[in-house]
């Protein structure tokens, strides 16, 4: 039974799909990730990036989510999350081609327009 209840990403399958497969990646796959991910803050208001920082420091090994346990990875997540859309379909489509191939390291931090 659905219960209505939504995580940010799920209306996005591209996006839940990446984000999905991410969770189930090598400690050295996902740190590669949130740097990739954390690249995108250029595109994000200097006040939403404040409150990530904030976030980080309230939900560091406090919360329910898979990335709750690595502060670099709650920045990243916060950063996608605070990311235009565009630019979070670019950014899932460009993490599932990495992990697919096996090329997480090679994640280039680009622009993403």
């Amino acid at each position: 039974m659905d219960s209505g209840f939504k995580r940010w990403y799920d209306n996005d399958p591209i996006l839940k799909e990446a984000l999905e497969l991410l969770k189930l990646q090598t400690d050295d796959n996902k740190s590669a990730a949130a740097d990739f991910i954390i690249s995108l803050q250029e595109q994000v208001a200097q006040d939403v990036i404040d409150r990530i920082y904030e976030l980080t420091k309230e939900f560091e090994k406090k919360g329910n989510r898979w990335y709750d346990k690595d502060p670099v990875m709650i920045r990243a997540m916060e950063f996608l999350k605070a990311a235009p859309p565009k630019t979070q379909r670019i950014a899932a489509l460009k993490l599932l081609l990495a992990m697919e191939n096996n090329t997480m390291d090679s994640l280039e931090k680009e622009d993403n327009e």
